[in-house]
């Protein structure tokens, strides 16, 4: 660490106060102790430093950062402090502050302050850190410091940041679900992540960070950031002092890359498509139009002649499912799509559902689903066959159930491998998806499994003789369609029988979802009417999945 001061010099030692001369009693380093908390909570110190950074304003944090001119030569103590009051300063401003040690929700600070005395001027060099860090460092050591990091951050999660103006970066580039197969550990994506506040505990600020021009998506990049690290919320946290500037390394998609083939097979999940106002879907009619204009969208840049849909509302064939086949040929032209009838579709309030272009494809057979009394959302089987001739196949569409906790009880609670809870019902559904695989000649099984491409149900299924089709054909770094927490993994799957294998010409996710920041999505509370716009972006959380088959 770099500091320089300078007292007696110029306007600002002239109008220094007497006080001044009143020493410091502590050194910031002894507050901050060697602990996560002060050693010195409860009791009233003086300390001196510079200020690093100001946060005064009613919608910041109502304080300020200083730091020590003299720290001390022990790592575990962090050299700065969070001064919560509201008081004229600016950054480079030596300061003697009176106030008493704190912990407020973890973050050592003064609070409540009685003196802050402006003594001259001073300048704290950034220290450099890099993620993850050292061996035997923490983040604790850093808080209340002004921070560098020189390396290249990736965005890896901007869940809050419409809401808080949070996003999450980390080193090495995005993280990975560690149940995905892509070799990250939780503990390696803890010690290479790092939050990025705005300075504020503000919702809803009505400037969102990161939105100037061109708004951020995970997997864009930075470099240099800087700020002061605080803990806010069980997290550490980087207010900048210095606005972030990320490279527009991962564009908007604005069509999926091609598959080949002579047929197109899509899964997707809308993301509760309802009709119903006031359910899981939109609340007011505007809202569910919102979401119509974009799932419909999504569905025109797909162009599958087959797609599996799942979390459409259960409201039978006139209903949500009738609606959107409905909008949707009015986009591409009337008969396009028909939908088939679900025999089965079980007594959730969502299931799934099968589009397809009568032109492309016939439907051979009934539709059917499997004999096990295993599902919520039972799984839909129609066999299809191209109109003018070719080999056939069975589209098997599914939605397994979901990795929330409610209700779980036995072996479905979090057994704590990462696979969440409901991970032995889900494979339990494996199973009957696969028996259900096993009596079709060329089984294409595809949807949101809710499993990541290293859990057991899709171990199961590819133990059945099920190939995942993404796996084949797409890179490692783009094979994700969901973002929890942070990590990115593939939910929504592609497993495709031996002989129809060799049929698959291409496959790719089409990546107009989880990457985006969620106020860009239909709804109307919380999101700036500005960000809303009539394309295939945010039209769900999850992305969906494409596949090229060839059937002559």
């Amino acid at each position: 660490m770099t500091v320089s001061t300078a007292a007696g010099v110029g306007p600002a030692a002239a109008a220094e106060p007497e006080t001044c001369a009143t020493p410091a009693t502590h050194q910031i380093a002894e507050v901050q102790g060697t602990g996560t908390a002060s050693p010195l909570r409860g009791r009233t110190v003086r300390v001196e430093g510079v200020v690093t950074a100001d946060f005064q304003r009613a919608d910041q944090l109502k304080g300020f950062f200083v730091q020590d001119p003299t720290p001390d030569d022990d790592p575990r103590t962090s050299d700065g402090i969070f001064v919560y009051a509201t008081r004229e300063v600016r950054p480079g401003d030596r300061v003697l502050v009176t106030g008493k040690a704190t912990e407020y929700n973890g973050l050592t600070e003064l609070s409540p302050v009685t003196t802050v005395d402006v003594c001259g001027s001073g300048k704290v060099a950034p220290d450099n850190v890099r993620l993850p860090l050292e061996d035997g460092a923490n983040l604790e050591q850093y808080e209340g410091e002004l921070l560098r990091f020189p390396q290249k951050l990736t965005a890896t999660e901007t869940y809050q940041l419409g809401r808080y103006g949070e996003i999450t970066v980390s080193a090495g580039g995005r993280l990975f679900q560690p149940t995905d197969g892509h070799g990250s550990t939780q503990a390696d994506n803890d010690a290479r992540r790092l939050l990025v506040d705005d300075g504020s505990n503000v919702q809803d600020p009505a400037t969102i960070p990161y939105t100037d021009k061109r708004v951020l998506r995970i997997g864009d990049t930075t470099a240099g950031l800087t700020g002061v690290l605080t803990y806010q919320f069980g997290a550490y946290a980087l207010q900048p002092t210095k606005s972030a500037h990320f490279a527009n390394d991962n564009p908007q998609p604005k069509k999926p890359q091609p598959v080949g083939g002579d047929v197109r097979v899509a899964s997707f999940n809308t993301l509760n498509w309802f009709t119903t106002l006031g359910e899981r879907g939109a609340n007011t009619a505007e809202e569910r139009e919102r979401q119509l204009t974009k799932l419909v969208a999504a569905l025109k840049g797909l162009d599958p002649d087959v797609a599996g849909l799942m979390e459409v509302e259960n409201n039978g064939d006139t209903g949500a499912l009738k609606t959107l086949v409905d909008r949707l040929n009015e986009a591409v032209g009337a008969g396009t799509y028909s939908w088939i009838e679900n025999p089965k579709p079980g007594t959730d309030a969502i299931h799934v559902a099968i589009i397809y272009k009568p032109a492309k494809l016939k439907p051979v057979g009934a539709a059917h689903s499997s004999d096990q009394a295993v599902f919520e959302r039972p799984p839909l089987a129609q066999e299809f066959q191209p109109v003018n001739g070719g080999t056939t196949f069975t589209l098997i569409v599914n939605h397994l159930k979901s990795k929330g906790c409610t209700g779980a009880t036995g072996a479905d609670t979090d057994q704590g491998d990462g696979q969440g809870c409901f991970n032995a019902h889900r494979v339990v559904q494996a199973k009957a998806v696969a028996a259900l695989a096993a009596q079709e000649e060329n089984p294409l099984v595809i949807g949101d499994l809710n499993s990541y491409t290293a859990e057991d149900p899709v171990k199961v299924l590819t133990g059945a003789g099920l190939a995942g089709q993404t796996e084949r054909f797409v890179r490692p770094e783009q094979r994700y369609s969901y973002v929890f927490d942070g990590m990115s993994g593939e939910l929504d799957h592609v497993l495709a029988g031996a002989a129809l294998a060799r049929r698959v010409t291409g496959a790719t996710i089409w990546h107009v979802n989880s990457d985006e920041p969620t106020f860009l999505d239909y709804n109307t509370e919380y999101n700036q009417p500005r960000f809303y716009k009539p394309d295939a972006f945010r039209s769900s959380d999850h992305d969906p999945v494409l596949l090229g088959l060839r059937l002559h």
